[in-house]
Formats: structure tokens, C-alpha cells, sequence
């Protein structure tokens, strides 16, 4: 063994080796703490120091897979009437809506760890979720991953790169990926405008890596969310889009897109104006990451989730039984 009690907590191949080392003897065996002390030689404080490390920084998982508890059947009951994978935190009622949030994006991290390998393309749509999420990624050694920002960021305040990069770097940075920014604004004046960018070369690029996507993570906006979703209170949209949105029956977006609650998403002007995917195309990535919490998001994610775009949802538990039981 090369650690003991007093040495530095740095990520050393070193000390990957002897995390990896107690885990095994610790989950795999059945070994006890003391015994896993004698036989490496070192503390019992330094075992469980180890075996900490190895959880924190995704060397273990720690599963459960019960048929019979309430989240199973709820993963159950959304797969089988919405037709998509469920990945349900528990959560109780007297949990803040913050609280949620921060649990379902811990969680999201993990899952997206467990996706994400070499040789893929991970889109990401940025909002106040998917910063929570990018917070709580742990690195993952893969080759030759590529991140894409999926929408633009840039309003009539500001350009949105600060905003936007860090929350694109945080995923770059988990997976040693090139990250391929999309310094567009997130809606623009004119759809003419969108066309003739949409043509030119340096942005054409961008869209033709959003097309060969593997993954894409993705919020569910909500103007009714008590967290905000960072479209509806960073700036991005004014009195007259908000009545063109009232008007045309929104409930919600997936990146800048907008939807109605039955999941349609045609004829809303505010769409043409767009620089996120459109949901139809964004529908050929082989999976879909929806990533939610907050009862209030409710017809929000009942619409998202009827758009059929979302074949991965991770959602705090009370939220995901009030969506079960929607009609």
C-alpha cells in the first residue's frame, strides 16, 4: 500500500489502486474494516478514508434493486404508459424544492458517468438544472468524446459565453472531451436572420456534430417553476413573447423549444426564432436525457414528456407518483 493516515488526498494512481484495492475486499468479500486494516497493513481510519474515495470519485457504485418498493413501482408504471425509462430519486415531501433539485442532479450525474464512453458525442442544452448537474460530475477516463452545446445563450443583455462555457466546460472537463461551443443567441429577432447564419460554414459545423449526437442532456423549462428555469428569468424573452406563448398554448421547452401540453410543438412562432434543435430531429439521438424536479413543473413535464423526445427522465419521486397519477 502507498497511502496511510496523513497523506494527501490527491488523485494519484496510487491511491486509485489501493481505493480499488479495499473496495474489492470490502464490497466483493465481506471483508470488515479492522480485517481489511491487517491484511494491507494500514489504519482502520485509512480504510475507511479509501473506501470513501473509491464511492466519491465513481470507482463504486452502490445499487438497489427491490420489486417491491414504491420507486419500482413507479419506474414501472411511467415506463409502461409513457414508454420511457424512469430513473426516480427519493425524495419526501417535507424536501425543499432546492433540496430536489440537488439530488436529482446528483443523481443525473451519475447516470450520465454510467452513458457516457469513448468515441461519443454528448449534447448538452444549458439551464439551471443542467448547471446543478455539471456540478456533480466525477471524471470518467474516456477517448475521443466530443461535447456540443446545444443551444445559444446570447440575448440583448449579454452575449451568454460566461454562462454557457462554464456549464459546457464542467462536462468537457468530467470526460477529457473537445468541447464544440455555439456562440449564437438563443433567439433571434428575425428567423431570416437564423437561415442565413444557419448557411454559414463556421455554424454549419456545429450543427452537422449536433446531428451525429449519442446522448443529449437537457432541462425541462417551466415558467411556473418555483427554482427558474434560467429562460424565463435570465432575460431571454419579453412581454410580447410571453403573450405569443400564452397564446399558442405553451407549457414548456427543451432547449429553447417550445411545446404545448399535449406535446405538440408546430405553428409556435417564438420556435422559428429558435437556436436550439428541433424537436423532431433532436429525436434521432439515440438517447435523451430529461433531467427534472418540482411539482410545479408538472404540466411542463407532462407535455415534454409527450413530445416523445425524452427516452431517459430522472425526476424526484414525489413529482414523478403526482406524474403517474395525471390523467
Amino acid at each position: 500500500m502507498t497511502q496511510d493516515a496523513g497523506s494527501p488526498p490527491a488523485r494519484t494512481a496510487d491511491r486509485v489502486a489501493d481505493a480499488l484495492r479495499a473496495a474489492h475486499l470490502y464490497y466483493i468479500q465481506d471483508l470488515t474494516m479492522e480485517a481489511i486494516a491487517n491484511e494491507l497493513h494500514i489504519s482502520r481510519s485509512s480504510v475507511s478514508r479509501l473506501i470513501s474515495f473509491a464511492r466519491e470519485s465513481g470507482l463504486v457504485e452502490i445499487r438497489i434493486h427491490s420489486p417491491l418498493d414504491q420507486v419500482s413501482q413507479l419506474q414501472n408504471q411511467l415506463h409502461d404508459r409513457f414508454g420511457l425509462t424512469a430513473h426516480i430519486v427519493p425524495t419526501s415531501d417535507a424536501a425543499t424544492e432546492v433540496d430536489r433539485l440537488e439530488r436529482v442532479a446528483l443523481s443525473a450525474a451519475r447516470i450520465l458517468t454510467d452513458f457516457v464512453d469513448s468515441t461519443m458525442i454528448l449534447g448538452v442544452a444549458w439551464g439551471s438544472t443542467i448547471a446543478s448537474v455539471s456540478r456533480h460530475l466525477s471524471r470518467k477516463p474516456v477517448r475521443n468524446v466530443q461535447v456540443v452545446q446545444l443551444n445559444g445563450a446570447g440575448n440583448a443583455h449579454t452575449t451568454g459565453l460566461v454562462y454557457a462555457s462554464e456549464i459546457i466546460g464542467r462536462f468537457g472537463a468530467a470526460f477529457g472531451a473537445m468541447v464544440q461551443q455555439f456562440p449564437v443567441p438563443a433567439f433571434f429577432d428575425d428567423p431570416a436572420t437564423k437561415d442565413a447564419l444557419w448557411r454559414e460554414r463556421s455554424t454549419a459545423r456545429v450543427l452537422a456534430v449536433q446531428k451525429r449526437m449519442d446522448i443529449a442532456l437537457f432541462g425541462i423549462g417551466s415558467p411556473n417553476a418555483d427554482v427558474p428555469s434560467h429562460v424565463y428569468a435570465g432575460g431571454y424573452l419579453d412581454r410580447a413573447d410571453y403573450d405569443a406563448l400564452s397564446r399558442s398554448g405553451v407549457v414548456g421547452d427543451i432547449a429553447t423549444v417550445f411545446f404545448r401540453g399535449d406535446g405538440s410543438f408546430d405553428n409556435i412562432p417564438l420556435n422559428a426564432r429558435s437556436s436550439g434543435p428541433g424537436l423532431d430531429s433532436l429525436r434521432a439521438t439515440p438517447r435523451r436525457i430529461g433531467v427534472v424536479s418540482g411539482q410545479a413543473k408538472l404540466p411542463a413535464i407532462r407535455g415534454a414528456v409527450a413530445t416523445g423526445v425524452i427516452t431517459d427522465l430522472v425526476i424526484d419521486e414525489v413529482t414523478a407518483a403526482q406524474l403517474a397519477d395525471m390523467a
